[in-house]
């Protein structure tokens, strides 16, 4: 039996529709399951960012990350080891708790630095930010508790230093390019 090794890619793509679609279909044809996907625009308004957590099981990921360079909305791709980059993820956790319990909930809320933004009578929602690890210890601590409702972002992440993944300039395609 294989080792299951987790990789974060971060990958620029040209901000234009069905991006995603084409880069997480290429996945999923190559039978690999993406753990976590993130999605956002970058410094620059015309290119977004994804950060990819997959898992792999004996399966070789260059085949998959050769591939995806040579789709047209790809410009740069980088593979960020755990040691060498800033992973973060933010969750929204809602837990059914009452006036009874409610100290214990808010004593593991402050443990993990996390905060309550929301709160009525039968349940009190928690927003965290932290390594996928640490959202979900404080999932886990939760969950006696009955989570009712969460959303995760899914993992973002940057290479640690001053160096930083740029994607090549971008020039408006006009007419007269076309036709040169």
């Amino acid at each position: 039996m294989s080792e299951i090794t987790t990789h974060t890619i971060s990958v620029l793509v040209e901000n234009r529709p069905g991006a995603l679609a084409r880069i997480s279909g290429l996945f999923a044809r190559r039978g690999f399951n993406i753990d976590s996907l993130a999605v956002g625009k970058t410094e620059d308004p015309m290119i977004s960012r994804m950060t990819i957590v997959v898992s792999v099981d004996g399966k070789p990921l260059e085949q998959v990350t050769k591939q995806l360079h040579k789709l047209v909305s790809v410009l740069r791709i980088a593979e960020l080891p755990h040691d060498g980059s800033v992973e973060r993820e933010l969750a929204l956790i809602k837990v059914g708790v009452d006036a009874g319990r409610r100290a214990e909930v808010l004593e593991i809320v402050e443990i993990f630095r996390a905060k309550v933004v929301d709160v009525d009578a039968t349940a009190l929602t928690v927003e965290a930010t932290g390594t996928p690890d640490k959202v979900a210890a404080l999932e886990e601590l939760l969950r006696p508790y009955e989570i009712v409702e969460m959303a995760r972002t899914g993992t973002v992440a940057l290479g640690r230093g001053g160096q930083g993944l740029k994607a090549p300039k971008l020039r408006p395609v006009s007419i007269d390019n076309l036709s040169a």
